[in-house]
C-alpha cells in the first residue's frame, strides 16, 4: 500500500466531493488527483530525486506529498521560519532536490504547474511499493540536533488504515488545519482526512481570532491543535467574555506536545458541546499511537493520560521508560540507520507508566529526568504544581549542577499579565502540593519560554539561560 492508493481509493469513490478549501472555492478529490499528477510531471521533468516544501500550510502541500508520492520520490517538508542558510543547508544534505517554496520554485507557480485538468491520465505512476522512502520528516531538536526520520509508505499508510475508517465522513464535514506541514501532524492530517473523504480547510497563520472565526464561517466539525494553540484560544474567550459559539464543532483533538491539566479544564468549560481527544505520538512512530476520547476526557482520573493504544500498537515499560512497536513505528533516521531492537521495539525516551486499565500516562522525556540526591524527579509533575497556582501562566523546570546533591531543581516561571507572585510565594505554594525533596531551589521570571512553532518547550534552551543566570 503507498500514499497514492489512498488518494486514488477516494478519488475513485467520491471524485466531485471538495476535498481541500471552502465549499464555495475548493477543489475536489479528483481535482486534487490530478494535480499530483501534474506534479509528478514537474518532478520528473527537473529529474528530482527528492521534493523539498518549504511553506505554510496550503493547497499546495497535500499536491506536493501526492505528487511525491506518484513519482516515486521522498518528499522533505522543512520549517519555513527557519533562516535561509539553515535551509540551504538541510536541503544541501539531499541530492537532485525540486525545492518549492522558500529558494526555489515558489507556491503560485507550482499551484500554476499543477493545476491541470485529466493529467491523471496522461501520467503513469511510478512503480513503488511499501518500503519506498514516502517522507524524510526532521525532528524538533528540542534536546538535540534535528535528524531525518525515514517514513516509508507501510509505516504511513499503516497508520492510517488502522486509525480511520474508509470514507467514513459526512459531505458536510470538515476538518481544520493549522498544524505546520514539516510537523508529522500535518502529515498525518492529510492523509487521514483524505481516506475519511473530509474536506480540509487550511489556516496558514494561527490567531486566536482567526481560528474561531474560520471554525465559525466554514462550518467546521472537527480540528487539531497544539496546547499552545488551545490556551491561545482559551484567553482569547476570557479576554472577550465571549461564547464560543462554534456550534458545528463537534470534535478537537490536541497533541504534539505535553498539555497542562489547567490549560486542559478550561478549554472543556469553554467547548462544553465539544469532544475532546489527546492524540500522542512521535514523528518516528507515524503520528498517533496512543489515544485518549471524549468519555475518558469526562473522567478525572484518566484526564491526565494520553489514553490508551491504538489497534495495532504494542508498549512495554522498562526501567520507566516507554518502548513501543507496531508497523507503523519507523525508529529510522537517514544517515544513522534504524534504531528499532531485534524484537522491533523502539524506545521513544518518553518516561511513563500504565493504570491498570491500560492507560497511558507519560511524565516526560528521560532526558529531562532531574535526579536530586539518587532520586528521579519528573518535571512535568513540578510544573503542574507552579501553573496550579492562578498567577503563573507558564513555566519550565529543569535540573542544575550541584556538588552536594547532583543536581538543582530550578523553575522559569511566566505570570499572567498584571499578575504578581513572589519567588518565595511560589515555593511555598508548591510545597503544600510536593514533597520538599521536590520543591523549587530556584525560581526565576521570565517574561516568554522559548517553544518550537508546534508548542514544544525548548527545554534546553531554558536550561542554558538557567545555567547562566543561577549556575554555580
Amino acid at each position: 500500500m503507498t500514499l497514492l492508493m489512498l488518494l486514488e481509493m477516494i478519488a475513485g469513490a467520491f471524485g466531485d466531493r471538495i476535498a481541500i478549501g471552502s465549499l464555495a472555492g475548493g477543489i475536489t478529490y479528483q481535482q486534487l488527483f490530478d494535480r499530483a499528477a501534474a506534479g509528478a510531471a514537474v518532478i520528473r521533468s527537473r529529474g528530482a530525486q527528492h521534493v523539498a516544501y518549504i511553506g505554510p500550510s496550503d493547497v499546495a502541500f497535500p499536491v506536493a506529498l501526492f505528487a511525491s508520492a506518484w513519482a516515486g520520490v521522498p518528499l522533505i517538508p522543512l520549517n519555513y521560519r527557519l533562516p535561509n542558510e539553515q535551509l540551504a543547508a538541510l536541503v544541501a544534505k539531499h541530492d537532485n532536490t525540486l525545492v518549492i517554496g522558500s529558494g526555489g520554485m515558489s507556491i503560485d507557480d507550482w499551484d500554476e504547474a499543477t493545476n491541470v485538468e485529466g493529467a491523471a491520465g496522461s501520467v503513469e505512476p511510478c512503480l513503488t511499493d511499501g518500503e519506498d522512502i514516502a517522507v524524510l520528516l526532521y525532528t524538533s531538536g528540542t534536546t538535540s540536533e534535528p535528524k531525518a526520520v525515514v517514513l516509508r509508505h507501510r509505516h504511513l499508510t499503516s497508520y492510517v488504515i488502522t486509525s480511520v475508517e474508509f470514507a467514513c465522513a459526512d459531505e458536510a464535514d470538515a476538518t481544520l488545519v493549522s498544524v505546520p506541514p514539516y510537523h508529522v501532524a500535518g502529515v498525518a492530517n492529510v492523509l487521514s482526512n483524505v481516506y475519511a473523504a473530509r474536506r480540509l480547510v487550511y489556516l496558514p497563520n494561527f490567531t486566536p481570532e482567526d481560528w474561531l472565526q474560520t471554525v465559525r464561517d466554514e462550518g467546521i466539525t472537527n480540528a487539531m491543535v497544539v496546547p499552545t494553540m488551545l490556551a491561545r484560544v482559551v484567553d482569547c474567550l476570557n479576554a472577550s467574555d465571549g461564547d464560543a459559539n462554534t456550534p458545528t464543532l463537534r470534535a478537537l483533538a490536541y497533541g504534539g506536545a505535553r498539555m497542562p491539566v489547567t490549560v486542559l479544564e478550561r478549554a472543556l468549560l469553554a467547548f462544553p458541546d465539544t469532544d475532546f481527544v489527546n492524540a500522542y505520538g512521535l514523528t518516528e512512530t507515524s503520528s498517533t499511537i496512543a489515544v485518549l476520547g471524549p468519555d475518558d476526557h469526562r473522567d478525572k482520573t484518566k484526564i491526565g493520560s494520553v489514553g490508551r493504544l491504538v489497534p495495532g500498537i504494542e508498549v512495554a515499560i522498562r526501567d520507566g521508560e516507554i518502548f513501543v512497536r507496531g508497523e507503523q513505528v519507523s525508529g529510522e533516521y537517514l544517515g544513522h540507520g534504524v534504531t528499532v531492537d531485534g524484537d522491533g521495539w523502539f524506545a521513544t525516551r518518553d518516561r511513563g507508566w500504565l493504570d491498570e486499565d491500560g492507560y497511558l500516562f507519560i511524565e516526560g522525556r528521560s532526558d529531562d529526568t532531574i535526579i536530586r540526591g539518587g532520586e528521579n524527579i519528573a518535571p512535568a509533575e513540578i510544573e503542574d504544581a507552579l501553573l496550579a497556582h492562578p498567577a503563573v501562566q507558564a513555566c519550565a523546570v529543569v535540573g542544575l549542577p550541584d556538588e552536594e546533591w547532583g543536581q538543582r531543581i530550578a523553575a522559569a516561571v511566566v505570570l499572567r499579565p498584571s499578575a504578581s507572585a513572589g519567588a518565595d510565594e511560589l515555593r511555598d505554594f508548591a510545597r503544600t502540593k510536593l514533597r520538599t525533596s521536590k520543591t523549587p531551589d530556584v525560581i526565576a521570571f521570565r517574561d516568554s519560554l522559548p517553544h518550537t512553532e508546534t508548542g514544544k518547550l525548548l527545554r534546553r534552551l531554558v536550561l542554558e539561560d538557567l545555567e547562566q543566570s543561577h549556575g554555580r
